[in-house]
C-alpha cells in the first residue's frame, strides 16, 4: 500500500510539473499576440479579438497532435480547417496528414465519387463528385513552424520522399484506391507505392538512414456544390488486430510537454515568418525579395521552396497585402498560358487565417470566377458589394493578406509562369474597370451563392 501510494505521489507530482510547464509555454504563445518585438500586428479590437483565436486554434492543433497521434494506429486529420486556420491556408483545400513510421508497412485506400475529370474527361452530369485534386506527400518532421525558429527553413532541414497526385494514381474499375507506404516494395506487387527511406548516399556514406514521419496531402475543391470529400482510410499492416499502449503518467506528461512546444513553436515561427520572409511590417527594404508582401500590390508568382514554409510541391503562388478604406477598392488581374488544374484568390487576416469563406465571398477558384474571352482573371477586393461576379469580401478587415495559387499537374517552365498585378482605385470606379462580360450579380443571387458556400464547408468539416 505504501509504495503504491508513493507510486501515485510522484506521478501526480510529474504530471502537475508537466502542466506548469504547459501553462508557461501558453502564456509565452498568448504573449505574442499583443508584443510587437514578437512581430504581432498592429493592435485593433478585431485583431487581438482574432489573435486568441488564432492561439485556440493552435491549441486544438496541439491537443490532437500531441495525444492522438500514434504512427502504429494512424488515422487521418485535419492539419488546419475552418477550426484552426493559420498559415495563409487555402480555403479551397482540406489538408490532411497522419503520423507514420518509415520502417514500417502501411496501406492507403479509398472509394472514390465519379472522377472523370481525373482523366481530363468531362464531368458527370448529376451526383457527387470527387475533388478536383487529390495529393500524397510524405516528409520527416517536424511539421513547419513546431520549432518556433526560421532556421527551419534552411536547405536539408526536412526531407521529401515521394508524392503522388490525381493525375498518376491507378483507380480500379470499381473506383477504388490503394497506396502502398513503406521502406521497400512488396514483392510482386505493381500497384502504386511510395518508399519511406532514404539510405545514406555514397557521397556521404556515414550519414544516417532517413525515414518518413508523416504522410500529408491536399483534397482541392473546386465545384463546391457536387465535390465531396474523398474518405482516406490508413492501415499499419504491422499492427493490424494489435492495441496501443495505455496511457501512463511518463506518456501524458511527455505529451503535455510536446503540446506546449507545438502551440509555442508555431505562434512564434509564423509571426516570425510573416515579418521577416514577407516584410509584412514593412520592417525592411523593399529590395525586390522574391517572397516580400508589398502593400496593394503583388509580389512575382513564385514556386514553393524551404524559404516560403513549404506548401504544395507542385503550387505556384502569389501575394500581397490589402490595406483599403471604405471608399477604396483593390483590382487585380492575372494572365496564365497553361491552364492550371486549379487556381484561386482568397484574403487572409493578418494572424494568416484565411477570412470567413464559409458565409463570406472572400475567395473565388476557377469555377466560382468568371474569365472572359481575353482569358484574363480578374477580381476587385473592397468592403462592400460592387455587385460583379469575381468580387472579394474583406468581412470589414482594413489589412490583411492576399494570396493567389496555381495548381499544376507537371510543373510549367517558368517562362510560361502566371502574371499579376494589382492597383487602388475609388470603389466607384469598379465597373469601368471591368469588361462587358463580367456578370452582374443582384443580391438575392449573392445569397444564392453564399449558401452553397455554406453546405459545402459544414460537409467538407464534418466529423460525423
Amino acid at each position: 500500500m505504501t509504495n503504491d501510494n508513493k507510486t501515485t505521489t510522484e506521478a501526480a507530482a510529474d504530471l502537475r510539473n508537466a502542466w506548469d510547464a504547459l501553462i508557461e509555454q501558453l502564456q509565452s504563445a498568448r504573449d505574442v499576440i499583443d508584443s510587437p518585438d514578437k512581430f504581432a500586428p498592429a493592435p485593433t479590437p478585431r485583431v487581438l479579438a482574432e489573435g486568441y483565436r488564432y492561439l485556440a486554434g493552435f491549441i486544438h492543433h496541439g491537443i490532437e497532435r500531441s495525444f492522438h497521434e500514434d504512427p502504429n494506429f494512424p488515422a487521418f486529420r485535419n492539419a488546419l480547417s475552418v477550426y484552426n486556420k493559420s498559415t495563409i491556408e487555402n480555403p479551397d483545400a482540406i489538408y490532411f496528414y497522419a503520423a507514420i513510421d518509415g520502417r514500417k508497412s502501411y496501406r492507403v485506400t479509398a472509394t472514390l465519387p465519379d472522377y472523370s475529370h481525373w482523366q481530363g474527361k468531362d464531368r458527370a452530369e448529376t451526383g457527387p463528385i470527387a475533388a478536383q485534386y487529390l495529393l500524397f506527400e510524405t516528409s520527416t518532421a517536424p511539421m513547419s513552424g513546431d520549432t518556433g525558429n526560421l532556421a527551419e527553413l534552411t536547405k536539408g532541414f526536412r526531407t521529401s520522399f515521394g508524392t503522388l497526385d490525381s493525375s498518376e494514381i491507378s483507380i480500379s474499375e470499381e473506383g477504388e484506391i490503394e497506396l502502398l507506404l513503406g521502406p521497400e516494395r512488396p514483392k510482386g506487387y505493381n500497384g502504386d507505392f511510395i518508399c519511406t527511406l532514404k539510405p545514406a548516399s555514397k557521397k556521404n556514406p556515414d550519414a544516417d538512414d532517413r525515414y518518413a514521419d508523416y504522410l500529408s496531402g491536399r483534397q482541392i475543391f473546386l465545384d463546391w456544390e457536387r465535390e465531396v470529400p474523398i474518405e482516406l482510410t490508413i492501415t499499419a499492416l504491422d499492427h493490424i488486430g494489435d492495441h496501443p499502449h495505455a496511457l501512463n503518467p511518463s506518456s501524458a506528461a511527455e505529451k503535455l510537454h510536446r503540446m506546449g512546444a507545438i502551440i509555442d513553436g508555431q505562434m512564434q515561427f509564423w509571426m516570425t515568418f510573416y515579418d521577416k520572409v514577407l516584410n509584412s511590417h514593412g520592417s525592411y527594404p523593399a529590395d525586390g525579395g522574391a517572397y516580400f508582401f508589398p502593400v496593394n500590390a503583388y509580389n512575382e508568382p513564385n514556386a514553393p521552396s524551404n524559404a516560403t514554409g513549404g506548401g504544395m510541391s507542385t503550387n505556384i503562388s502569389a501575394g500581397g497585402i490589402f490595406e483599403l478604406g471604405p471608399d477604396e477598392a483593390l483590382y487585380i488581374e492575372a494572365q496564365f498560358v497553361e491552364t492550371p488544374l486549379f487556381s484561386n484568390c482568397y484574403l487572409n487576416n493578418l494572424w494568416g487565417e484565411s477570412l470567413d469563406y464559409s458565409n463570406h465571398q472572400s475567395s473565388l477558384n476557377l469555377f466560382q470566377m468568371h474569365i472572359g474571352d481575353d482569358n484574363i482573371q480578374r477580381w476587385v477586393i473592397a468592403h462592400k458589394d460592387p455587385g460583379v461576379m469575381n468580387w472579394l469580401d474583406t468581412t470589414g478587415t482594413e489589412k490583411g493578406f492576399i494570396a493567389n495559387r496555381w495548381v499544376y499537374s507537371a510543373f510549367p517552365d517558368q517562362s510560361e509562369w502566371p502574371k499579376i498585378f494589382a492597383k487602388k482605385i475609388a470603389f466607384s470606379e469598379i465597373d469601368l474597370h471591368m469588361p462587358n462580360d463580367m456578370p452582374r450579380v443582384t443580391y438575392e443571387q449573392r445569397q444564392a451563392a453564399i449558401a452553397i458556400r455554406q453546405a459545402h464547408v459544414q460537409r467538407r468539416f464534418r466529423v460525423f
